[in-house]
């Protein structure tokens, strides 16, 4: 697997990858308007414009030419986007992704990144370093529970 960051040609495909993760783990969690709001967030062309604006970065995990894994941060350290395919999962992809937005992305943070987890993916933070630091919360139709992890 290769890790790189993610030019404009990769963005769509890898926006497809994270919604078909997406719509298989996470839909089920949330209602029409969480869904609305998670598929506007994650268009192309949308995604386009906030790295072009410095509002977002992005890498993949590359199996071949195939995008398997995505991470994006937002400034200074918060983790807007880790998705891995499927056929994928336990492979340490997450965390090698992870260990890349933290070293690549986040140089000039507090020392710790936050996350605003799905209710699925909090184990997976959790095993990841992450802690919860408040209760769930839903904002736009999507349920989250905040979390944080210190950045060594």
């Amino acid at each position: 697997m290769e890790i790189r960051g993610l030019g404009a040609g990769d963005l769509a495909p890898a926006m497809d990858m994270v919604w078909r993760v997406f719509s298989e783990f996470e839909a089920p969690d949330y209602g029409d308007e969480g869904i609305a709001e998670f598929r506007g967030y994650i268009d192309a062309a949308a995604m386009e414009r906030r790295v072009a604006a410095g509002e977002i970065q992005l890498w993949g995990s590359f199996d071949g030419a195939r995008i398997v894994g995505v991470v994006a941060t937002r400034p200074p350290a918060h983790l807007s986007l880790l998705f891995v395919d499927a056929a994928h999962h336990r492979r340490g992809i997450a965390r090698a992704l992870l260990e890349t937005a933290k070293s690549d992305g986040c140089r000039n943070n507090a020392g710790a990144m936050t996350v605003h987890s799905s209710p699925y993916a909090v184990e997976a933070y959790r095993r990841m370093g992450f802690s919860p630091t408040g209760p769930e919360q839903t904002e736009n139709g999507l349920r989250f529970i905040p979390m944080r992890c210190p950045i060594e």
